[in-house]
């Protein structure tokens, strides 16, 4: 198995420790998550990097570095759904109905792309879809940082609160439906321009 194929798998390992920290409940674990998604998200930019840099594109990355991604990506936007907005009581950290568009989005990408495989033929990521991908890392970011920030203190000065209190709450809801809309967007666009492999089915 080459570099990035051992990157692709790490990032799997990582997905499941990202969410066993997330809910762990010890002091800062929410604060520990971020580091590790951060980790995780940096295997998916070195391991295409890395495939293109030394020629070592492989079915195997074509097909299970979108999957990666996708877990990773998914287990985060469901988790969030778990977690209370601490601005806004009462409420979801992420609306219920975002991580359903997010995660049907992947569930209809990864099924044509099992369709595909079933025909002999790889489909590989779109720059699209590249995007949504960048875009969701941000969002996820965003929304650890709105849970964390207030733990980030020394001594008795709330640094968190000076620093990220004043504009993380807004930009996190800009980046949920910049999210959103970016997933709706690829998904259909990729749908659109593969539906010869399904259509061909019918």
């Amino acid at each position: 198995m080459n570099l990035p194929n051992k990157l692709t798998v790490s990032r799997f390992v990582l997905t499941a420790v990202f969410m066993v920290v997330l809910f762990a409940g010890f002091p800062h674990c929410e604060s520990l998550a971020l580091v590790i998604f951060v980790i995780a998200s940096l295997t998916d930019l070195f391991d295409g990097h890395i495939a293109r840099k030394r020629n070592l594109i492989t079915d195997f990355g074509k097909l299970m570095d979108p999957l990666a991604d996708k877990i990773l990506m998914c287990s985060a936007f469901i988790a969030f759904v778990g977690f209370t907005d601490p601005h806004k009581e009462g409420q979801m950290l992420l609306p219920a109905w975002m991580a359903v568009v997010i995660v049907a989005r992947e569930l209809a990408i990864t099924g044509l792309r099992l369709l595909a495989a079933n025909k002999n033929i790889v489909l590989a990521a779109e720059g699209a879809g590249k995007h949504k991908t960048i875009s969701q890392i941000v969002c996820i970011c965003a929304n650890l940082v709105l849970i964390c920030y207030p733990q980030w203190t020394i001594g008795e000065k709330a640094y968190g609160e000076m620093i990220f209190g004043s504009w993380t709450p807004m930009f996190t809801e800009f980046t949920e439906w910049i999210a959103v809309l970016l997933t709706m967007y690829s998904g259909g666009l990729y749908l659109w321009n593969n539906r010869q492999i399904f259509l061909e089915d019918r």
